[in-house]
């Protein structure tokens, strides 16, 4: 895989946003990057849904990838839609906070592939062997878009809800400190407990919480308007 190479971050809008969790400032972004070597542009956009002061204290984070297929129809058949609904009453109860919303449908290859690799799973495969089946990597998401949003917002320790240990690794990478991994555990259901299963077992998904007893809780930063790299 080509690793994307940043152009341009713009924040391209900014709105309230009332929600039954609490009223959030919602962020628009653009992103526009490269893969090395490449002169084709590639446009990514998404969202983020702030809370509080980020910056007073360590903010809940949540990077979350769209899925149409749970958050509009609201589909049994994965975690997403109750993940996304868990982060933002976490973060609302939190008082602070971040969620930033990706639009990387099915691990990154897109709605109708992922209703594709649904048909194969309906014949008996599980999600891993499904997208094989089609011809694409287990999961094509590369998080570059959610990492340059944490440096534009300046964060550089968060406290992060996942279950992926990538994500994990990715954010440490980018350079900001996760300091407590929180637990996007959901209840499942008849239709979701294989998949579920095949998260943990092929794809390594945590279970639990931890917190890095190391780190500090006060971040002295102020946010930015605009990250341009060349």
């Amino acid at each position: 895989m080509i690793t994307p190479h940043l152009l341009r971050l713009s924040k391209v809008a900014e709105v309230t946003l009332p929600t039954p969790w609490a009223q959030f400032r919602l962020l628009a972004f653009e992103a526009r990057f490269t893969g090395d070597g490449l002169t084709q542009v590639r446009i990514d956009t998404g969202l983020a849904l702030l809370l509080g002061d980020i910056h007073r204290s360590i903010p809940l984070v949540r990077i979350h990838s769209q899925c149409t297929t749970s958050e509009v129809f609201h589909s049994l058949r994965c975690d997403c839609h109750d993940q996304l609904h868990l982060a933002l009453e976490r973060i609302a109860e939190a008082g602070n906070g971040l969620l930033v919303y990706e639009c990387q449908e099915g691990r990154g290859i897109g709605l109708m592939e992922k209703l594709r690799a649904y048909q194969l799973q309906d014949q008996g495969l599980d999600t891993v062997e499904a997208n094989l089946r089609l011809g694409h990597a287990v999961d094509l998401r590369d998080y570059a878009f959610s990492m340059e949003v944490l440096r534009f917002l300046h964060i550089r320790m968060i406290r992060l809800m996942t279950n992926n240990p990538e994500k994990i690794r990715v954010v440490h990478a980018s350079g900001v400190t996760v300091v407590e991994r929180v637990s996007a555990d959901v209840p499942s259901n008849p239709h979701s407990a294989h998949y579920l299963a095949t998260k943990r077992e092929k794809l390594g998904h945590l279970a639990g919480s931890w917190t890095d007893p190391k780190t500090t809780t006060q971040i002295e930063t102020a946010p930015g308007e605009e990250m341009t790299l060349s």
